[in-house]
């Protein structure tokens, strides 16, 4: 990891729930040498990047990241062409829908929406990394990524989240073939104990896969029916967000089985 990416990869480590880090703390989470993590802040705030209370010595996002955030949202509007397809999608199927950009290898949230219909609902964080191994959306991009990355992701150990994460390669490719054949990728526990998510991949200029589509929703509601009628609604908006954003959506995807529903049919497709 280079001088750039350890400086940069404190700015990672902020959250919903930690919304300002003390030196101390920032060593902690790192494990860095406490000069080092120093001497990275310092350099952050003097650009921008990050701000100190002048009371508590606590570090914060600082005002950079809002120039660059909107300079970004300004030529590349992708929140603006997203955000009303996420939020339909969202009506459509009466859970909460969000979209994903690819970012390294994992998945950056930039959209979600919840209608609230329900008092058990999926808790969405939208400064949480998504992982490729371990989510629907991270699945579904992953299948459309080159195949020396899939190859990357598989031959390094896959970290756990759950007792359900996948962490066998052969599974995981099980999952991307998957994908391939019908375009939505079905993950239960995997991230969130508690928490199935149908995921489809999203395309940008010359069919380069960019993220994914998703939509979340608590395991106790998520039987094969309703995550089937949502993978069919899912489809329909990933292909109009993928032209949204000026790409090409797959049309050879195979029509999902009447008995689709996620965990089970991988079993079945492949027995």
């Amino acid at each position: 990891m280079g001088t750039i990416t350890k400086a940069l990869d404190l700015l990672s480590l902020f959250a919903r729930d930690r919304a300002e880090i003390g030196l101390g703390e920032f060593v902690r989470l790192t494990g860095r040498d406490k000069a080092t993590v120093h001497r990275h802040l310092t350099e952050l705030a003097e650009n921008g990047y990050l701000e100190q209370d002048p009371d508590t010595r606590a570090y914060r996002l600082g005002p950079a990241l809002l120039r660059l955030s909107a300079l970004r949202e300004t030529l590349f509007p992708v929140r603006k062409l997203l955000q009303p397809i996420v939020f339909e999608l969202s009506e459509a199927v009466g859970e909460l829908a969000h979209a994903s950009l690819l970012q390294g290898e994992a998945l950056s949230p930039v959209s979600h929406a919840d209608p609230s219909l329900h008092g058990i609902q999926v808790n969405f964080d939208i400064s949480e990394m998504l992982p490729l191994h371990a989510t629907s959306s991270g699945v579904a991009a992953l299948a459309f990524c080159p195949d020396d990355w899939q190859a990357r992701i598989m031959t390094r150990p896959l970290a756990r989240y759950t007792d359900k994460t996948i962490s066998d390669p052969a599974i995981l490719k099980d999952k991307i073939n998957m994908v391939r054949r019908f375009g939505v990728a079905t993950i239960t526990g995997a991230f969130d104990e508690g928490v199935s998510s149908v995921g489809s991949p999203l395309f940008g200029e010359g069919e380069r896969v960019l993220g994914a589509l998703a939509v979340a929703v608590p395991s106790a509601r998520a039987n094969p029916e309703k995550l089937r009628d949502i993978a069919l609604v899912l489809l329909k908006e990933a292909e109009r967000a993928s032209v949204a954003l000026g790409g090409v959506f797959p049309r050879n995807f195979e029509d999902l089985p009447l008995q689709w529903g996620g965990e089970t049919t991988t079993q079945q497709v492949n027995s």
